[in-house]
């Protein structure tokens, strides 16, 4: 489904002026994964100890959780690329709307939770709003565990019969999109804290939920695979903190990767291994004209013979969360490209804005048909999600003429340093000017020098 294009006014200082034309080359150090850093953030709340979790990404929904985990009871600072918690001395288990509604992994935050307070109220999820999401599978989880429900149109309300979880059998595949990343976490930290052995079946195995996997196994959990059809979980009474990396964002390497490649340029990732990148999407990007090779304990992103169409499908593995950007790249690719949409198949905030920079480009139902190469020209667009305003940006650096890009708010959430890293490689682009400090929740642990908290009135959506 197309959204309507609704630029803010041209005096938006959150706006971002692009002059598209200018070949990108250099290197960039990615910041830590956005995805994987907010599921460690509700993992947190496990911790019997002080934990520091290094390489954070310095991005909003990041100060977002660090506020949640400080109003619930898990005091919380950030100092430069580090988040800190301290185990809580008393539970508040109620999420705040305005904070839970903002993200997307507001039930794996509630999950932890109820898991160490034995009852929870939060409001459903938020984060971007380009489709309705379930939480069925996290209900589900909870529901195994001994919880007690009573779901509204807006909240949760979930308590546990006793203190702890019990032991318990889950199912993370859902309908349509195959096995559930959050709900296999949110099952993840409910039986973490079970006194015995639990089973999730048909869990996800993205690096989300490895990385989930690997951290409380350094904290004492017992964590067991079988195949890819269950994971044995073996809970303990206190898991131990210490210091956790985050490892670097396979979705802003990409999204530097693509920037590069559609100015016919190349980037150097100094701190992502070639490994980093999912085998899937190697492939992907290999079929689009990517080349991800070794260099110096990074790897080289470049696209010699330019961009080449695609005819793919998102999967787990294929990441959906670069499927905006794959199809800005393939407005300059030399025939015709087909993207089906299978996780979040409303997927296509991005597609009218590409058709007013002059993309051949159009949605229909699931999937997303381009006809390139197009000759873009600069125009006044609105981004209304992390990744549709990425794929702006990355369209508007093959434009002609000086783009004006709203909704780099959302940007903010995503990515910590997106615009300066594109300047440094040789972008011409005018950085949105520093927005005046935003009335927020308060966390006292969050370090106040960072950037604001800006509540915006984002629609909360359910989501996976």
């Amino acid at each position: 489904m197309e959204t309507t294009n609704d630029p803010r006014p041209a005096t938006d200082v959150q706006a971002v002026r692009v002059t598209g034309g200018h070949r990108l080359h250099g290197a960039a150090a990615v910041q830590g994964s956005k995805n994987i850093a907010l599921h460690l953030y509700a993992a947190a709340q496990l911790a019997d100890e002080p934990l520091t979790l290094t390489g954070i990404p310095r991005i909003l929904d990041t100060r977002v959780c660090a506020e949640i985990l400080t109003l619930t009871g898990t005091p919380t600072t950030i100092t430069g690329d580090c988040i800190e918690t301290t185990p809580a001395a008393v539970w508040h288990p109620v999420i705040p709307d305005q904070l839970g509604s903002r993200i997307r992994t507001t039930a794996v935050m509630a999950a932890g939770l109820l898991a160490r307070a034995g009852q929870v109220r939060f409001p459903l999820p938020g984060g971007d709003a380009f489709c309705h999401r379930l939480i069925d599978r996290h209900l589900a989880a909870m529901h195994a565990a001994g919880a007690t429900l009573d779901v509204t149109d807006t909240h949760v309300d979930a308590r546990l019969h006793g203190r702890a979880p019990s032991p318990f059998t889950t199912d993370a595949m859902t309908q349509k999109w195959g096995p559930s990343l959050g709900a296999t976490v949110t099952a993840m930290l409910l039986a973490a804290r079970a006194p015995g052995t639990s089973k999730i079946l048909n869990p996800n195995r993205e690096p989300e939920v490895l990385e989930s996997a690997s951290f409380l196994a350094s904290g004492g959990v017992g964590i067991t695979w079988e195949g890819t059809s269950a994971l044995h979980i073996t809970g303990t009474d206190r898991v131990t903190g210490g210091v956790f990396p985050v490892p670097p964002d396979r979705l802003e390497a990409t999204t530097l990767a693509m920037a590069a490649a559609i100015t016919g340029g190349a980037v150097h990732l100094t701190n992502v291994p070639a490994t980093t990148f999912p085998t899937a999407l190697t492939a992907l990007l290999g079929d689009a004209g990517i080349e991800l090779v070794p260099a110096d304990g990074g790897t080289l992103a470049r696209c010699p013979a330019g961009p080449r169409p695609v005819d793919t499908a998102t999967t787990s593995a294929t990441c959906t969360d670069v499927q905006p950007q794959l199809t800005a790249l393939l407005t300059q690719a030399p025939g015709t490209s087909r993207i089906e949409e299978r996780i979040y198949t409303s997927r296509a905030t991005h597609v009218s804005p590409l058709r007013s920079l002059g993309a051949a480009v159009r949605a229909d139902g699931p999937t997303i048909t381009v006809h390139g190469p197009s000759a873009l020209t600069a125009a006044e667009v609105t981004g209304h999600d992390i990744r549709a305003a990425a794929a702006l940006v990355i369209a508007a650096l093959a434009a002609e003429g000086t783009t004006t890009i709203h909704g780099t708010y959302h940007l903010h959430r995503g990515y910590s340093h997106l615009l300066p890293k594109l300047t440094v490689l040789g972008a011409h682009l005018t950085l949105p000017q520093a927005s005046s400090p935003a009335r927020h929740a308060g966390a006292r642990g969050v370090n106040q020098h960072e950037p604001p908290v800006i509540v915006c009135g984002e629609p909360a959506y359910p989501h996976e």
